[in-house]
């Protein structure tokens, strides 16, 4: 894939910043297994151990590739990130995956790609026809975290290795185990009574801090300006989080394990934590573009094959694969 390819799919698009990505996710497990070298390593080491083990949850997802041996050989993988409203403000239903991401982490070239998906764009379900075409976030409505996998990799024709699911309303609690966060507003607001300014840094407790990332319809900037005050508080969470209080913390490790689910093991973690971390350092972020089409009353975000196809190709060469031809639904 060309430079002028890569620069395409990200189109006329700002770029996230890069300080977020990889440590909202898997970099909260990674690094408290780096403490876990210092002198609370046994106690640690017991309090990680049946975290993950709470955490663990097989996809139901067919195979498309042996995982543990790609990360054994220290190959390149790929990562399916979600992250769902279940449990978040007074929201207790399945609900949907107003969050995905694809992410990749190629050791070989010391280079992570995270690729975000429009969370309304138009997909069929492979599995559930009769509901389609529906919006992907639904995916995970009908079918859980194996019909997701299935329509990321169905729409874009690439591999995916594991998972993560996040309930953000788990964060509120994680958030008040480690004694709120500070975190600077990008802009001034109100929100359920709760109010921010811009510039200005604010200590929140669970409860105010989930209202910082809610808001969506006064952010210029929509979605992307939601998943930024996202990262800024999970970033502020983890820097607290790898405090050895924290580490020995189980109500803390009890709220993680609450809030998420992967098909990860604690052996897999080890492996990324040791053979990948230097790729993380190396960030590449864009996302996909899709455009606004109401379809029989419903608005949707419509992705063209040239924009899937790009993505593909982004997503496959960073994995080491050659490019498979994108087909129109």
């Amino acid at each position: 894939m060309s430079n002028d390819d890569l620069s395409r799919v990200a189109s006329h698009r700002k770029p996230p910043k890069k300080r977020h990505i990889v440590r909202n996710i898997i970099l909260a497990i990674i690094i408290i297994l780096l403490i876990l070298a210092g002198v609370f390593a046994a106690t640690a080491f017991h309090n990680l151990k049946s975290t993950t083990n709470n955490m663990y949850q097989k996809s139901g997802a067919t195979d498309s590739r042996n995982a543990s041996s790609i990360l054994k050989d220290k190959k390149p993988v790929s990562i399916l990130i979600m992250g769902t409203d279940t449990g978040a403000l007074g929201r207790h239903y399945k609900g949907r995956t107003d969050t995905m991401m694809i992410m990749t982490i190629n050791p070989k070239t010391n280079k992570t790609t995270l690729l975000s998906i429009p969370r309304d764009m138009e997909v069929n379900l492979p599995d559930f026809p009769q509901y389609s075409p529906a919006k992907i976030n639904s995916a995970y409505t009908y079918g859980g975290v194996k019909e997701a996998i299935n329509a990321v990799e169905s729409h874009f024709k690439i591999p995916i290795d594991y998972y993560f699911l996040i309930n953000m309303g788990g964060l509120e609690k994680a958030i008040n185990d480690v004694g709120g966060v500070t975190v600077t507003s990008p802009l001034t607001f109100s929100y359920l009574g709760a109010n921010f300014v811009k510039g200005q840094a604010q200590h929140m407790d669970g409860s105010t801090a989930l209202k910082f990332t809610r808001m969506r319809y006064q952010d210029p900037r929509g979605d992307y300006g939601r998943q930024e005050r996202q990262r800024l508080v999970i970033t502020a969470l983890l820097k607290k989080s790898v405090s050895p209080t924290t580490v020995l913390n189980k109500d803390f490790l009890n709220s993680v394990s609450s809030q998420v689910k992967t098909d990860l093991t604690l052996n897999d973690m080890k492996e990324l934590a040791f053979g990948y971390r230097k790729a993380t350092k190396n960030i590449k972020s864009t996302y996909v573009q899709g455009t606004n089409q109401n379809l029989d009353g419903v608005s949707f975000q419509v992705v063209s094959v040239q924009e899937r196809q790009k993505a593909s190709d982004l997503i496959r060469e960073s994995l080491g694969l050659r490019s498979v031809q994108i087909e129109q639904q």
